[in-house]
């Protein structure tokens, strides 16, 4: 089974990307990010693949387009959210992966959030204003363990990261079957 997991980081108040660059630079979380998504398909939006200029090494690079014509050397283009998995799923199966990662942006995490498995989340302790968001979780629906935190220097705001699980609710009444 191969875990659907996105990767993001959020602030306060949900927000991910102003004018489509991250609001910050915070060295240990792009550290992390390239620690948990090394060697594992990697999915996001045309927007965000812009945004960073080039696939990211060590990853198979799936990106989702509506643009039927849109290409990029050493890119997978979809142009769907299941298409793009379903590529990304084969790609994590076939190297002996079992987890795949969705990095961004706001439509990508939006049309995947409902299919996700795991969430990796950088909180980051900070209001500000933005035009991309992360959408609301329903927090009954995520288990969250926080795996460190981060006091920042130099004028950046502190920061955690955290694993968010989906729980898997069973039916009160419900008996196992066995």
């Amino acid at each position: 089974m191969v875990t659907v997991s996105l990767i993001v980081a959020v602030s306060n108040n949900g927000v991910i990307g102003v004018k489509n660059q991250l609001p910050w630079h915070l060295s240990e979380d792009l550290k992390y990010f390239k620690s948990v998504t090394m060697g594992k398909p990697i999915v996001m939006g045309r927007k965000t693949f812009e945004s960073i200029g080039r696939p990211l090494p060590g990853r198979s690079n799936i990106v989702i387009t509506s643009d039927q014509h849109w290409h990029s050397p050493g890119v997978g283009v979809c142009h769907s959210i299941e298409a793009a998995l379903q590529l990304a799923t084969r790609l994590a199966a076939a190297s002996g992966m079992d987890e795949v990662m969705v990095i961004g942006g706001e439509q990508i995490y939006r049309q995947s959030i409902n299919l996700a498995d795991r969430i990796y989340m950088t909180k980051v302790n900070v209001d500000i204003d933005g035009d991309a968001f992360f959408p609301e979780l329903d927090a009954p629906s995520w288990g969250e363990r926080v795996v460190r935190s981060v006091a920042s220097a130099g004028g950046m705001p502190d920061y955690s990261f955290r694993v968010l699980d989906k729980v898997l609710h069973t039916s009160v009444g419900s008996s196992p079957v066995g």
